[in-house]
């Protein structure tokens, strides 16, 4: 980061963020990692670890990573920017379809519309998880967990927590026999 980023341009960057993405906090990683690395704001090795932090704080995801982005560029006050940036337009944008909504949401094209983003909202939450995959997994028993999990969860109906608590107990207990095994 070689120039301090202003405040309004922070602002400016997570408001078109807030106000092009559809779909939540996931659907927006992809276009938040293009525009941190496309300024040069913050590396592309930290985006990940980012991600995982936003992840693991209480709250919305978009929120979050515009929290910590925000923080890691200008500090609390560009946390403030980032995050306002990043609610306003899909706060403006709901409050417009509220108003207008209730008068359109039994018409058939409507209903359509909607049906039709589904599956691109769909691609917009797994391009984002399988790049962090790829970047993250680099043995080929990390991949196992990760498909291990997804199966878990996806399929089984596992809680996440339990995968969690059940994976971090094997690691630690891995850790402590290696450890063991060398002295």
């Amino acid at each position: 980061m070689k120039e301090k980023v202003s405040l309004w341009r922070l602002f400016l960057v997570f408001s078109k963020i807030g106000a092009f993405t559809i779909g939540g906090g996931y659907a927006m990683i992809p276009i938040i990692e293009r525009e941190m690395k496309r300024r040069g704001w913050i590396p592309e090795e930290e985006l990940p670890d980012i991600v995982a932090l936003s992840q693991s704080a209480p709250g919305l995801l978009a929120v979050n990573i515009s929290i910590f982005a925000g923080y890691r560029l200008r500090g609390v006050k560009g946390s403030v920017a980032a995050t306002l940036g990043s609610i306003l337009p899909s706060f403006v944008i709901i409050l417009l379809i509220a108003m207008v909504f209730t008068a359109f949401k039994d018409n058939a094209i409507v209903q359509r519309v909607f049906l039709g983003i589904r599956p691109a909202v769909i691609a917009l939450i797994a391009v984002p998880m399988l790049n962090m995959a790829r970047r993250s997994n680099k043995t080929w028993w990390a991949w196992l967990i990760s498909a291990l999990a997804l199966a878990g969860v996806a399929f089984l109906g596992i809680s996440p927590i339990w995968i969690l608590l059940v994976t971090l107990v094997l690691a630690v207990s891995f850790v402590y026999y290696k450890e063991r095994r060398a002295r």
